[in-house]
């Protein structure tokens, strides 16, 4: 019985070592697997966490702290001051206006962004808003669907495009940034075409990437995205306003006949129509 014993007892304690060394074995695959285990996920949560946690935050700002011309009296656009003084008077002799109140002149531009993105992400609506602000100098207005499209995802109510108005001094400084500074940074930029009038004396551009505005930061650009702007003027005629664009400084395309000959070139026109009667 003892023998039994001590052979029971030595299969258990032969066992008890195996158990045990099995558990320490258990123990180190555990330790093991929890250290590989644990330092992924110690590791990738920390990344998905700060990067969510990036998302998740508020984006960083392109507007400028302050500039050099904080303070200062505020200008009058001289794109306003050249139209009063040159352009009116050389409208008046073209089109023979006597009444100063028919020469025509920029009366709002409206700029519209519609963002197709931001029916499954709304976040990049807020970038767009964001960028309108910086380019115009003025808050933007979210549009709305006016009725909901069950093909494409959109319901009636939701958020999917931006739109400013812009007047008075802002909408002269607009023009003149816009003629003078971002329209020659357009790609293989030929002109703009004569055809895009609406017949109402209001003309319409479009352009394809913000980027061509100096006040967006390329670092900064998270999509690119394009606008419509539309110019609407004071006239009724489309020749009026192809005029007075012309006279600003809007570059029409050379190629295309324009809608009325340039002051320079009407004597020339006149003179070559006397020798040909």
């Amino acid at each position: 019985m003892a023998k039994n014993d001590t052979s029971k007892g030595g299969k258990g304690g032969k066992n008890a070592p195996a158990k045990g060394g099995k558990g320490a074995a258990g123990g180190k695959g555990g330790a093991k697997g929890g250290a590989k285990g644990g330092a992924p996920v110690q590791k990738g949560g920390g990344a998905k966490a700060a990067k969510g946690g990036a998302a998740g935050g508020k984006r960083e700002s392109m507007a400028p702290k302050s500039h050099a011309g904080a303070g200062l009296p505020v200008p009058a656009p001289r794109l306003k001051l050249y139209y009063e003084q040159t352009v009116r008077g050389r409208l008046a002799q073209q089109f023979g206006l006597t009444n100063p109140h028919q020469i025509p002149t920029m009366e709002k531009i409206v700029i519209n962004c519609g963002v197709g993105a931001a029916i499954k992400q709304p976040r990049a609506l807020d970038t767009v808003v964001e960028e309108l602000a910086l380019i115009t100098g003025q808050k933007p207005v979210r549009r709305k669907a006016k009725k909901s499209i069950a093909n494409f995802g959109l319901r009636e109510g939701q958020e999917i495009g931006a739109m400013v108005t812009l007047r008075g001094a802002r909408m002269w400084e607009f023009l003149d940034r816009l003629i003078a500074v971002s329209l020659p940074r357009v790609r293989d930029f030929r002109g703009l075409g004569t055809r895009s009038f609406d017949g109402r004396g209001n003309y319409s551009m479009g352009v394809k990437e913000q980027m061509i505005f100096p006040e967006i930061n390329y670092d900064m650009v998270e999509s690119v995205h394009g606008m419509d702007v539309t110019f609407v003027t004071t006239t009724t005629k489309d020749d009026q306003a192809f005029a007075l664009l012309r006279e600003l400084g809007m570059p029409f395309r050379g190629d295309q006949k324009p809608l009325v000959p340039r002051p320079d070139q009407m004597a020339g026109q006149l003179t070559e129509a006397g020798a040909a009667a």
